[in-house]
């Protein structure tokens, strides 16, 4: 009882965008450089991966300490695992895998500034921070709230995977980044959406709150339109090949949930699949992208 609830505040299902995001660091950086470092990228995916263990177990336990766990309406994309408010005592022990798994990823992170120098250090101090300060100060202020996810996921998982595995800052990967970068904000932004009242209760302030759902679908639509010009653009200026444009086939995912936003904003039960196609959208437009990437060398 007590390991299935560990694991199901982990919440697995989500833990697929690192290896999705590692994918496109990885394509890029082999592109650029003809060859990859298999240990290097086997520490950079358990780093990424323990992370992201660490962010979602810290706002799992926050969560159910602050009662939110028993007013929001969980849906399989938003609301929490679940898993605490079934079994509270594991409340410490999650606590713990919160704090284990970012100490993990600052060890790694500390030997990959052993190696290159002080440059990584500010990348990853930052994600440090973000990680930590999420759940109990980001998701108070709106914006900062709104586009943390994407800094996180987007631009320092494939900047600095990239830094590691070639030893340099890369226009390239910033670039590369764009996409994700807004995608992942949209995954978080739509998610709030059957949250807000709950979420309000608790003390959060983010976009869906401050501004209404109307706007803050709008606004998913601006940053879908803005994560497919990017892509777009980085090949126009051959910063990416043109295969990468294969992560244009995601788009058809983009424009039904962006119809069903502005149709269903209002109904919680009608935004279930726009929700869906959101979380496809993020997870395959990278693996595209990547694998666009691989088939130009």
């Amino acid at each position: 009882m007590m390991l299935r609830t560990i694991i199901s505040t982990t919440r697995p299902t989500f833990l697929l965008l690192t290896p999705a995001v590692l994918a496109l660091a990885y394509a890029i950086s082999y592109w650029q450089q003809g060859f990859i470092d298999v240990t290097l990228s086997v520490l950079i995916f358990i780093a990424a991966l323990s992370a992201h263990i660490s962010v979602n177990t810290f706002n799992e336990y926050h969560d159910f300490r602050s009662g939110l766990d028993m007013t929001t309406i969980r849906t399989p994309f938003s609301g929490g695992s679940g898993g605490l408010p079934k079994n509270p005592s594991a409340a410490t022990l999650v606590l713990f895998v919160a704090w284990i798994t970012l100490t993990i990823t600052i060890i790694i992170g500390l030997y990959f500034i052993s190696v290159y120098g002080l440059t990584l250090l500010p990348l990853g101090l930052l994600g440090s921070i973000l990680i930590i300060s999420y759940t109990g100060w980001i998701t108070k202020k709106p914006w900062l709230c709104m586009l943390t996810p994407g800094l996180a996921f987007g631009s320092i998982f494939i900047v600095g995977s990239d830094f590691v595995l070639t030893g340099s800052y890369s226009v390239t990967a910033l670039i590369a980044s764009l996409p994700i970068f807004f995608l992942v904000n949209n995954l978080l932004l739509l998610n709030q959406f059957p949250d807000e009242q709950a979420d309000q209760q608790a003390g959060r302030n983010h976009i869906v709150i401050q501004y209404g759902k109307k706007f803050s679908s709008q606004l998913l639509i601006v940053f879908y339109i803005l994560a497919y010009l990017t892509l777009i653009l980085a090949v126009v200026l051959k910063v990416l090949p043109a295969e990468a444009l294969l992560g244009l086939l995601s788009i058809v995912f983009a424009i039904k949930s962006s119809h069903i936003l502005l149709t269903n904003h209002q109904n919680i039960a009608g935004l279930l699949l726009a929700m869906a196609l959101n979380v496809a959208v993020t997870l395959l437009t990278p693996l595209l992208i990547a694998l666009g990437i691989v088939l130009s060398i």
